[in-house]
């Protein structure tokens, strides 16, 4: 086992931050991750596990270990005349996931196209998209803890799904290394097309019966649109999760502002696009020195050039102060912040 010392992370998160870790290490199979926890520095130093890094800002270097997650393989574990369960590695590149299904024909997923990471952290944030979730496919996840090296298998109940969250991210973080993921997708697709602007995509693209390829191609083709490639601009996609208001403070603010956009939620609550609150507040395409907002979706902070994750993490907290001045929602970051 191999670790490295004063690691540059810049590479390693979409942002581009140019962090450091103190100790890095990279596990490609539970046999390195052994390996690894027999040094001495596993037990000695906080430990940050890291997969595609498309999901978090650095705000500083990290003083501790960063272990790169690279478990690979994919491979179908069971079939019925309806579901094929597949079984992914938590290294695998997610896209490449999505377009491995619909060559096969697994429906359950195109929604989810072009989504940056991996697939291990696809449950740990619930990942989600135009109408889909990833808890919506989840069979189970195989995950080895931390501190006993044990390997511990979490049905689709344990995980504890929620809107961008499980318990992986909440009453388990930072207990277990998630190493693979099998999904339940579908032999017959049911298309979700209502959400976001698919519908229109798809019409656009002159599809009539939608197909597993067609839905992905039109995913693919809105989120390039609006979202920066992280190669050419540094960012984490969503920063902010979509609030969800209760009924009442939906209605007020629905009487003072027309055309609100809104979700109706199944208990009644109403969710708001977050990016159309912070382009109420006239964030969009605006620029703090070195950070800023997407000029094409508000909802994306970028890295101009150069920019500290503490830039960037200040500028989310104006963001955040002014759409709770105005509006009386509380923005809670999607992104992890480290």
């Amino acid at each position: 086992m191999r670790i490295e010392s004063n690691q540059s992370l810049r590479g390693l998160n979409t942002f581009g931050i140019d962090a450091a870790a103190k100790h890095f290490a990279t596990v490609r199979s539970a046999e390195d991750f052994q390996a690894l926890r027999h040094e001495p520095v596993y037990s000695r130093e906080p430990r940050l596990i890291l997969g595609g890094g498309s999901n978090l800002l650095f705000r500083t270097d990290f003083d501790g270990l960063v272990i790169k997650v690279a478990f690979d393989g994919i491979a179908v574990v069971r079939e019925d005349p309806e579901h094929v369960w597949v079984r992914a590695g938590a290294g695998v590149v997610w896209h490449d996931f999505v377009l491995h299904c619909v060559r096969n024909g697994w429906a359950g997923v195109e929604n989810l196209a072009l989504i940056p990471g991996l697939v291990g952290a696809a449950p740990m944030q619930n990942i989600g998209a135009y109408g889909v979730e990833m808890e919506s496919v989840c069979d189970t996840v195989e995950a080895l803890d931390v501190d006993s090296g044990e390997a511990v298998t979490f049905a689709h109940a344990a995980c504890k799904f929620g809107y961008r969250d499980s318990i992986f991210k909440r009453q388990a973080r930072d207990q277990f290394l998630i190493h693979a993921v099998t999904f339940r997708l579908r032999r017959t697709p049911h298309f979700v097309t209502h959400y976001g602007d698919v519908a229109r995509t798809l019409e656009e693209m002159g599809v009539v019966e939608p197909t597993l390829e067609t839905v992905a191609q039109a995913i693919i083709r809105i989120r390039s649109a609006k979202l920066p490639d992280p190669a050419v601009l540094g960012n984490a996609g969503s920063f902010f999760k979509n609030p969800v208001i209760p009924a009442a403070h939906f209605e007020r603010l629905a009487g003072q502002y027309t055309g609100m956009p809104h979700y109706p939620q199944p208990d009644g609550a109403e969710k708001i696009p977050a990016g159309w609150l912070i382009e109420q507040c006239g964030w969009k395409g605006c620029t703090r020195g070195r950070a800023g907002v997407h000029d094409r979706q508000a909802l994306v902070l970028v890295n101009r050039g150069g920019a500290t994750g503490a830039e960037i993490y200040q500028l989310a907290l104006e963001i955040s102060a002014s759409v709770h001045a105005r509006f009386g929602i509380d923005l809670v970051p999607e992104v992890n912040l480290v």
